[in-house]
């Protein structure tokens, strides 16, 4: 996915240098993993260009990328599409996957270890914004830089 500029806006300075990434996974096992990989490495291109105000939000980048991709492969079948960019003090990450039901926040379970992703990102996170698609939905999460 690339930023292009709108007609006129073509002269602001760097705007439209700033790295973005888009990757399609499986929605296997490792798709979290891999996932945080494509992350990790946006964001070591994007703090090159404009570090994070404050370094903890690389961490917290990761941790919700990984919740985001970790729900999409247990309640979402199939291919899922992560994108990312930057958002004047935010980053912007996009999930789309294969299921149009809206994540829900559930009841912490110590023993199954679950429960905690979607409150953590909403926690964690600017806005959230969760949007039907014809073959599924799109989440949207903007997070502090």
């Amino acid at each position: 996915m690339a930023v292009k500029p709108l007609p006129g806006d073509e002269d602001l300075p760097g705007l439209w240098e700033e790295p973005t990434a888009h990757a399609v996974l499986d929605g296997g096992a490792e798709t979290p993993a891999i996932a945080r990989m494509v992350t990790g490495s946006f964001l070591a291109a994007l703090s090159s260009r404009r570090p994070p105000a404050v370094p903890q939000r690389l961490d917290d980048i990761l941790l919700v990328v990984s919740e985001l991709a970790a729900n999409a492969v247990r309640h979402a079948p199939g291919r899922i599409t992560l994108m990312l960019r930057p958002a004047l003090a935010s980053v912007h990450i996009t999930v789309r996957d294969t299921s149009r039901t809206a994540p829900l926040p559930l009841p912490p379970d110590r023993l199954a270890g679950g429960g905690v992703g979607w409150h953590l990102i909403r926690t964690l996170a600017e806005q959230v914004s969760v949007l039907p698609d014809v073959d599924g939905k799109e989440i949207h999460v903007f997070m502090p830089w």
